[in-house]
């Protein structure tokens, strides 16, 4: 039986987020916000909220339980230190917390993810089934040629 450890964490996470583009509803409010400070835009993607969701789950999975700060410095980046002249360094900044937050709630309500009092999150024996068996399928699809190119 295969793991998420088992194939390519890009290939798992983009089967994981066709299986969530039904289960899980993009809020209203989503198409207007920034992932985070360092960014200029909103994310462009029409399955940003589907992938995200797959990438989280998969980050709580491996380093859970894990708390909406520490995943929030894990996908943040680099702010532009002076916009004019470019003389200050740039500065690290954290992603959006209420994007993180509120796709673990529904994570939750979909009983995916747990809350660990006092830890954080982790992944529920449902969340952990469904990684695995996305896994089985990906390794399925995947060709020999294109998983030696991942190792």
């Amino acid at each position: 039986m295969a793991t998420m450890y088992d194939v390519p964490a890009d290939a798992l996470i983009e089967a994981l987020a066709d299986d969530f583009e039904e289960r899980l509803e993009e809020p209203e409010w989503a198409q207007f916000t920034k992932s985070g400070v360092d960014r200029e835009l909103p994310p462009e993607q029409e399955n940003f909220w589907a992938i995200r969701a797959a990438s989280l789950l998969r980050k709580v999975a491996d380093n859970g339980p894990i708390g909406v700060s520490r995943l929030a410095t894990e996908y943040g980046g680099a702010k532009r230190g002076s916009t004019r002249y470019r003389v200050a360094p740039d500065k690290r900044v954290d992603g959006s917390r209420n994007l993180i937050r509120t796709i673990l709630q529904q994570l939750e309500e979909e009983d995916l993810v747990e809350t660990a009092e006092g830890e954080g999150r982790r992944i529920t024996a449902e969340g952990r089934s469904l990684l695995d068996e996305t896994a089985g399928n990906v390794l399925e699809d995947l060709d020999r040629p294109e998983l030696e190119r991942y190792a």
